[in-house]
């Protein structure tokens, strides 16, 4: 089954992406990227840029709402998201523990659509 890890970050986490402060932060991500590679788990992902770069879009009465920003101020942001292949939920949320943002922030872990996903694409 495949799960995605939704990874949330503290505003500090965010700055520790700059070049001058990142060496342990990277480390850490390299270390949980290599590991889960070793495993086979990986599937994808992708880090995201500070959530002051987003941009939310509604659409009302037929008419388009574009927002800067996210819709609600929160400790934690949307950092970025990585899609593992698993046997199960107690794996994922293993791996999530394993997560360096765990520590600071906070790891969503949920089952992937993937019936739905194939509807929509024709698979």
């Amino acid at each position: 089954m495949k799960y995605i890890l939704l990874i949330y970050e503290t505003p500090a986490d965010f700055e520790l992406r700059h070049p001058d402060r990142r060496a342990d932060y990277l480390a850490a991500w390299r270390t949980y990227h290599q590991a889960l590679l070793d495993a086979g788990a990986y599937v994808g992902g992708a880090p995201l840029k500070n959530v002051a770069t987003a941009t939310t879009v509604r659409v009302s009465d037929g008419k388009r709402l574009v927002q800067d920003g996210p819709f609600a101020e929160a400790k934690e942001q949307l950092g970025g998201f990585v899609i593992l292949e698993l046997p199960s939920l107690d794996a994922a949320l293993a791996w999530a523990a394993r997560c360096p943002a765990a520590a600071t922030g906070a790891v969503e872990v949920r089952p992937m659509e993937t019936e739905f996903h194939d509807a929509v694409c024709g698979s």
